[in-house]
């Protein structure tokens, strides 16, 4: 059994962290925007005002507001079907709450999704990527008002009319479950708090008023284009029990229900689920709902389900197992999998077991919108690249998703993770490297920006080219 005929082989970014042109044609500072650069072993930092002498990654990052033409035709030559990648909001609506649009701005996006149909890939928008405009960080302290949603909610009718005819698949928010830890505070909510603070009430607010503007924006799309395709983003947090100890399974499932399954029940069924209210009780927080909300979140329910994808955890009730290092979401080390460079477990198994979990619940069409490997690439003498365990990690996920498949899984698309090299959200560094791509920067911002194609590219290429069958 093959990919259906249509299956959409892509790749997938983040304004944020590839587009660049940060202050330039009237765009405004985004939350991103006030983030320095880091490693995997020196964090980055959120500055309330931008500092001097600071480097600031998002600002140039690899610059695809000057690149666009160039690379888009890159992902012509790999065949591309689709690009994901995202409006930066503070380029449409500088601050965030103005009344009127920048059309400056608008037309970049015009030229980006003009440039596609010549390439013939179908855009795939996310309508915010960790990237809303500080203005409303400013303002409102991010997605901790309601008042956002208006906001967010004027935003996408803006975007929905002027690119109706140009976009057809939409999501509304990237890994809004990131929001359910405290990590996502400011990178998901845009929510500066104060140091030290339990911030469980305040992003869980945040996150019912994102659930009611992503619910507003499937009702307002669908009356715009009704043949609009929008889709929610979960970042899949799949954990396994340690032992067999019943301790341990219970809590792989609470886990799965409380990081998972909470958000897509929510954006997937229109409907908070009934174990949310026993974790919301025991976390004493209490979600302010304005009347008419169940109803909002009934009829703005999501076209299909997508989905970001790299790595398993394990989980232990014993307090007296050992963490393991590295991997985002914590966990246990896993003595069975081999890790990245960056400690991130390799677990293309996990994805399968995703894949079902997710579509055995929901019973709608799956797109797998985030998958790759990190890695320090090296140049070779000669200008290559030969990134063989890219090519290895990726042909192994994709053989997992075929046998999905085969598992009776709806799949409808896979856009690979950083298509080009561009800046880590988690570090906000150079060298951690997605792309088949390689982008001349470093770290600190030095280098050409010259683009070339690395061993990966040309995998890539023959894998699209043969609908998944040809992995060799």
């Amino acid at each position: 059994m093959k990919m259906q005929d249509d299956f959409l082989w892509g790749g997938a970014t983040a304004a944020n962290q590839f587009e660049g042109g940060w202050n330039k044609e009237g765009k405004g500072a985004s939350t991103s925007d006030m983030m320095t650069g880091g490693t995997h072993t020196v964090p980055r930092r959120i500055t309330p005002v931008l500092e001097e002498k600071t480097y600031y990654p998002s600002h140039e990052a690899i610059d695809f507001y000057g690149h666009y033409k160039e690379d888009i035709k890159m992902f012509g030559e790999m065949g591309f079907k689709t690009f994901r990648m995202s409006i930066a909001w503070s380029r449409i609506f500088p601050k965030g709450y103005e009344l009127e649009p920048n059309e400056e701005g608008l037309k970049f996006y015009d030229d980006v999704f003009d440039e596609l149909r010549k390439n013939n890939i179908e855009p795939l928008v996310t309508i915010s990527h960790y990237e809303m405009p500080f203005g409303l960080t400013e303002k409102y302290n991010g997605w901790g008002s309601r008042e956002v949603i208006e906001c967010y909610v004027r935003y996408c009718e803006v975007i929905f009319k002027r690119y109706k005819d140009k976009v057809k698949y939409w999501l509304t928010f990237n890994e809004i479950n990131c929001l359910t830890l405290p990590f996502g505070t400011f990178m998901a909510g845009g929510i500066i708090a104060e140091k030290d603070e339990n911030t469980d009430k305040i992003r869980f607010q945040a996150l019912h008023h994102q659930f009611i503007a992503s619910a507003e924006a499937v009702k307002l799309g669908h009356e715009i284009n009704p043949n609009f395709k929008i889709g929610c983003m979960i970042a899949y947090m799949c954990s396994y029990p340690n032992t067999c100890n019943p301790d341990d399974i219970l809590l792989a499932q609470n886990k799965d229900q409380i990081s998972n399954m909470l958000c897509g029940d929510v954006q997937v069924r229109g409907y908070y689920p009934k174990f949310a209210a026993r974790y919301f009780d025991e976390k004493k927080i209490k979600i302010v709902m304005e009347e008419g909300d169940t109803e909002i979140l009934k009829e703005g329910c999501v076209d299909f389900y997508s989905f970001s994808y790299y790595m398993s955890s394990v989980v232990s009730s014993d307090p007296n197992v050992e963490e393991g290092e590295g991997n985002i979401f914590g966990g246990v080390k896993n003595p069975y999998l081999k890790v990245s460079d960056w400690g991130w477990a390799i677990d293309p198994k996990g994805l399968r077991w995703t894949l079902n979990n997710i579509y055995d619940r929901y019973q709608i069409p799956v797109m797998v919108v985030e998958n790759g490997l990190g890695a320090a690439d090296i140049v070779n003498k000669d200008g290559t690249i030969s990134d063989d365990y890219r090519i290895d990690y990726l042909r192994d996920h994709i053989v997992q998703m075929e046998e999905a498949v085969k598992d009776g899984v709806e799949l409808m698309g896979y856009t690979m993770w950083g298509c080009i090299d561009l800046v880590s959200a988690s570090t906000g560094e150079m060298k951690k490297r997605y792309g088949f791509i390689y982008v001349d920067k470093d770290n600190d911002g030095n280098g050409d920006l010259s683009r070339t194609p690395k061993k990966s590219f040309y995998w890539y290429k023959k894998v699209i080219a043969t609908n998944g069958e040809n992995l060799e």
